[in-house]
């Protein structure tokens, strides 16, 4: 909820309605929470902006603190968004990588200082308490108690304001949120405790109010770091494009604007060193950019004119001018910062059976508190004993460790797949990978690179291929890409070739001294001699046969997936012969070839009949169907829109070995979050009858309590090693 140390200005409806996209009838709005910080804020926010007119979708970052909602336009607006939102509680503003870095190393910093104004107050008075506990006098025992009065009221005050102010913000709106209780302990144990002190009694809770904090904090203090390491990926995918491009006008001027008035069409100059703004093509070359975060390589790729441009590559080269194809908000860096957020925020099964039992849990821990206290009062007619076992019962049921059971599995799996280049649509859908025990693969763009290869090259004649390389520079057809490959790997220089034309569906022609050379089909350029032919005249001078390239790793990557017990075939649309052979080199013995987009449906539909739960992984517009029918799916980054908008993880990099990787995340992953939930049970069911019935002091509570956090959470931490049981 909404938090005294969190406040931020107000996000006036004007400034919001700039933020807002809007496509095919619908508008959406990204927004920034930061008073947003547990379970049951994801849950009021989520409940509250889907209640407003117009509503579709309504998406809660909890990692990132960011809301995302969808409405139909014209039924409601974004100033109707900031009024739920404020009724609900809470404060927002637009998306600013820098104004929340800024936000978070400052409560990052009030967490450690709380921290260590717990630690050093609980370590004090515990010295205190030791003495106490080992028979001290009556006079000696109040001077400490005393003395603990005077270290814990100023502690819990400074050390408590994290909670307090988030119990006040959630009351003022009539929720209950896990500070409320947490609140409460601390508040009764230190009033109880003066009481006794005032009274001369030999009880007093000042360790266990000042240790509930500490402990607490440290639960907190661990949390927040783990989605602070979750939040950096997303942060540096999103400051890897510059916010200011140079627009280069009709005229030829160059002005500084800002990137968000870049339209497509328009002609941008990239200086040396600069990072490319918006996704285009190069105008003019060659070239040099380091392109790591698209294809994964270290090493610099040479761009021409023509050539694609993704935002966030770097030039390392001279300046030159490009073409900008989509808007900022279209980009690639754009669109994979959208795939990490989204990934925190989805609704999976195990996280939403986890919220649920923690917004039932909350006003059911001040009921089982409420009547410890009327059972004890009753039995005992000791209203102070039956206020302690109370405080207690408040203490050692706050549910921390239930509402980390789920999501700080999900923060680190995010993260671990993310640092494995592997982005992760929607949550849900890490379950849902983790139970799949078939994978259906594409072979185009998903098996192989879709690019070609010239197969036995270096029997080519030099002077053909230096002929034939030049007259391919006119086109991009993966076949003349591979004869320009093959001539660069030779070191062969290609030919000066001007004026050569294109005919589409055969190949290409130059002319020259009269003479008349063709690089195409074999049929039109002259007589069969391969995939391709190079002719003058008609008179063969080389033929070119072309074998499809895999990516890397593909056994490999077969063998990890039968080694997981996965079933694994090929369907593809190309010819059956091209898929057999590409199936022979890669060790799938199931396939099928020349397999039509709607009948790529009908096979996963028998697997899933069959009882399969089907991973579908392909690139290409034919395959969105498949990728939606699918029970899980992937897509390379290569993809086309729809191929990439369809999948629920879409991986960086050539290598294959990807999708192996996630398999074997989710299903470890899986295992954590059952571990956790089971943990959290464990705890619960031990610690409530204990509590109720005495044996448990404020003290003991509130370690009890604090270990469990920490446990769940260390033991999600072991999927970042590597070490999670699958």
């Amino acid at each position: 909820m909404l938090r005294a140390d969190a406040a931020i200005p107000d996000l006036d409806a004007r400034t919001a309605d700039t933020a807002v996209r809007r496509r095919a009838g619908r508008c959406e709005l990204v927004l920034s929470v930061p008073g947003m910080h547990c379970g049951v804020c994801m849950r009021t926010i989520e409940t509250g902006l889907a209640a407003a007119p117009g509503v579709v979708e309504v998406r809660v970052n909890l990692t990132l603190r960011r809301v995302r909602v969808v409405w139909r336009e014209g039924v409601t607006s974004s100033a109707a968004m900031l009024s739920a939102l404020r009724t609900l509680g809470f404060e927002a503003h637009i998306p600013d990588p820098d104004r929340e870095a800024a936000g978070d190393d400052a409560r990052y910093r009030r967490l450690l200082l709380s921290l260590a104004v717990a630690g050093f107050a609980a370590g004090n008075i515990m010295l205190m308490s030791i003495a106490v506990w080992s028979g001290a006098d009556a006079s000696t025992r109040d001077l400490f108690h005393w003395l603990s009065a005077l270290i814990a009221i100023p502690a819990v005050a400074v050390a408590g304001r994290p909670f307090f102010s988030g119990a006040l913000a959630a009351l003022a709106v009539r929720r209950l949120t896990m500070d409320v209780p947490i609140s409460l302990a601390v508040i009764l144990a230190v009033a109880l405790s003066l009481v006794e002190t005032a009274r001369g009694g030999p009880h007093a809770y000042f360790d266990a109010a000042v240790g509930l904090l500490f402990f607490l904090l440290i639960g907190r203090t661990l949390d927040h770091l783990m989605r602070r390491r979750a939040r950096g990926a997303a942060t540096l995918l999103s400051r890897l494009a510059p916010r200011h491009a140079l627009r280069v006008a009709a005229d030829g001027n160059v002005r500084d604007v800002d990137v968000a008035q870049v339209s497509a069409g328009e002609v941008l100059l990239v200086r040396p060193g600069d990072r490319i703004a918006v996704d285009g093509e190069v105008l003019d070359g060659p070239g040099l950019v380091d392109a790591a975060i698209v294809t994964g390589e270290s090493v610099p790729v040479t761009l021409r004119a023509g050539d694609e441009l993704s935002a966030g590559m770097l030039n390392l080269g001279d300046g030159f001018r490009m073409r900008a194809t989509r808007p900022v908000s279209e980009s690639f860096v754009a669109s994979v910062t959208r795939l990490m957020e989204a990934a925190e925020g989805a609704r999976a099964g195990y996280r939403a059976l986890s919220d649920r039992a923690a917004a039932v849990y909350v006003p059911a821990v001040h009921a089982v508190a409420v009547l410890a206290f009327l059972g004890w009062w009753a039995a005992s007619g000791d209203a102070w004993h039956s206020a302690r076992i109370a405080v207690a019962v408040l203490i050692i049921t706050c549910p921390c460790a239930l509402a980390l059971a789920v999501p700080m599995v999900h923060v680190v799996a995010a993260g671990r797949l993310f640092a494995a280049r592997i982005l992760l649509k929607d949550g849900a859908a890490l379950e849902r990978l983790a139970a799949v025990t078939h994978v259906v693969l594409d072979k185009t763009g998903t098996i192989t690179t879709g690019e070609a290869r010239v197969a036995d090259g270096g029997r080519i004649d030099a002077a053909a291929l230096a002929r034939a390389a030049g007259m391919a520079r006119a086109s991009s057809h993966p076949k003349a890409r591979a004869i320009r490959a093959l001539a660069d790997a030779r070191a062969i220089n290609p030919d000066d070739c001007l004026g050569v034309s294109e005919h589409i569906g055969d190949g290409l022609e130059y002319r020259v001294d009269g003479q008349c050379f063709r690089l195409g089909r074999a049929g039109w350029a002259g007589r069969s001699a391969g995939d391709m032919v190079l002719s003058r005249d008609g008179e063969l001078l080389a033929g070119f046969g072309f074998e499809e390239v895999l990516r890397p790793e593909v056994a490999g990557t077969v063998r990890a997936l039968s080694g997981l017990g996965l079933g694994v075939e090929i369907l593809s649309g190309d010819r059956s012969e091209r898929v057999a052979a590409v199936a022979a080199a890669a060790g799938v013995d199931r396939w099928r070839g020349e397999v039509p987009p709607g009948d790529k449906n009908v096979r996963l539909g028998e697997l899933q009949a069959a009882g399969e739960r089907v991973l579908m992984v392909g690139d290409g517009l034919n395959d969105g169907p498949a990728l939606g029918a699918a029970h899980a799916s992937m897509a390379p980054s290569g993809a086309c829109d729809v191929g990439r908008t369809a999948a629920d993880l879409v991986y960086l990099g050539d290598s294959l070995r990807a999708v192996s990787s996630a398999v074997d995340c989710a299903r470890r992953a899986r295992t954590l979050m059952r571990q956790n939930l089971a943990l959290a049970a464990v705890y619960n069911l031990v610690a409530v009858p204990v509590a109720v019935t005495g044996l448990a002091t404020p003290l003991v509570a509130a370690l009890a309590m604090s270990l469990s956090s920490v446990l769940v959470t260390a033991n999600a931490l072991r999927l970042a090693r590597g070490a999670g049981a699958g």
